[in-house]
């Protein structure tokens, strides 16, 4: 077996979508104060890798806190549509020109860069969308493997930071 981690490491300044609110992380407590080390951590819930709940453009979608966590384990390929898999991590950014082709494979997450148009008709569709991925090169291209990308319990979420993982070569330690 082998895991291959695909989120962005969180830190203080890194990049965030424009408007969207900075990522600070700050040490509050130490173990030369209290024994212990403690973190105050400040973000957007779009910050990082991250997953969007139905909510996010649709105040009427699911929030993240209510969406089975079954939908964010799921089976996966990379670029193209393999095997079982209900989820497809692209590489290249995909626009709304690949909504119908995403909706008739029956996708139900699709990774990687997509612009609003289609992240937004996705969600509405029941799509949930992953974004901000790492290593992707490191996936195999003709190969189906399980991807978990599973959020934080956010009340009324609309979004939440994920450690994203794809697991390759199952059953095999």
């Amino acid at each position: 077996m082998k895991i291959v981690d695909l989120s962005i490491t969180l830190k203080t300044g890194m990049p965030v979508y424009e408007g969207d609110p900075e990522v600070k992380l700050t040490r509050t407590q130490t173990i030369v104060t209290h024994t212990w080390e403690l973190d105050l951590i400040e973000m957007g819930s779009h910050s990082g890798t991250h997953v969007d709940a139905f909510s996010h453009m649709d105040p009427k979608g699911e929030t993240i806190d209510s969406i089975d966590l079954e939908r964010f384990i799921v089976r996966a390929s990379k670029n193209k549509l393999v095997g079982d898999a209900t989820a497809i991590l692209f590489e290249e950014e995909k626009t709304i020109d690949d909504y119908e082709f995403i909706i008739e494979s029956g996708l139900t997450l699709v990774g990687g860069n997509v612009d609003v148009e289609l992240e937004r008709a996705l969600l509405n569709h029941g799509v949930i969308t992953l974004t901000n991925l790492i290593n992707l090169n490191l996936l195999p291209e003709d190969e189906v493997f399980t991807l978990i990308a599973l959020p934080l319990k956010l009340y009324q979420g609309n979004g939440s930071p994920v450690r994203a993982v794809a697991i390759l070569n199952e059953g095999v330690i």
